[in-house]
């Protein structure tokens, strides 16, 4: 079944799990904030409520552990990774590796240009945070257009790393960001764009 979301801006399919129900209560929608045309979503809200933290840390966990080896690297994408990634890393045993915008990292770093929802960007990555044969699960807030999260997948790979899993709390559909993504993906909350 769906379950509607009271704002009219967008609704979340199939979902009966009364935790996630909470989790999707407290992402809040904003209409042409960054660029008109765009509804921006704010998943920093979760962050207030340590029982949903723990849902969604322990989820990707038994999602991770239960299909595969688990990883000994977790990347946390600029900037909402950077709250879940340190703690999944702890809880996995794995080492914490952020990969940030142009500019914010010191020493030798590798850098891509990419285009997201709204306009380019640049990620980078240091040269020695990442070494060959390491296995990484990628960690962000929200999956849209894809672009930086396939953009992220290149720069692991491009230092020899081996991406096992790419996690993001939301995705977003119909923007079909997922088919950019050429490693294995999940998500625990899955959004469709309703626009007035």
């Amino acid at each position: 079944s769906t379950v509607f979301f009271s704002s009219p801006l967008f609704f979340f399919c199939g979902m009966t799990d009364k935790a996630l129900e909470r989790i999707k209560g407290s992402i809040t929608a904003h209409p042409d904030f960054l660029q008109e045309g765009i509804v921006f979503y704010d998943t920093v809200p979760i962050f207030r409520h340590p029982q949903d933290v723990e849902t969604i840390v322990s989820r990707v966990i038994s999602h991770v552990t239960s299909e595969i080896e688990p990883p000994n690297v977790v990347v946390g994408l600029d900037a909402l990774g950077f709250l879940l990634g340190p703690i999944l890393a702890l809880r996995l045993g794995a080492a914490f590796v952020p990969i940030r915008k142009v500019g914010k990292l010191p020493g030798k770093c590798t850098c891509i240009e990419y285009t997201k929802q709204y306009g380019r960007d640049i990620l980078e990555i240091q040269n020695d945070s990442i070494q060959k044969g390491q296995r990484v699960l990628v960690v962000d807030d929200i999956l849209s257009t894809g672009g930086t999260m396939a953009s992220a997948v290149h720069l692991i790979r491009g230092a020899g790393a081996e991406v096992v899993f790419c996690f993001c709390v939301v995705e977003v559909q119909e923007l079909k960001g997922r088919e950019k993504v050429d490693a294995p993906f999940f998500s625990l909350l899955q959004m469709t764009n309703k626009v007035k």
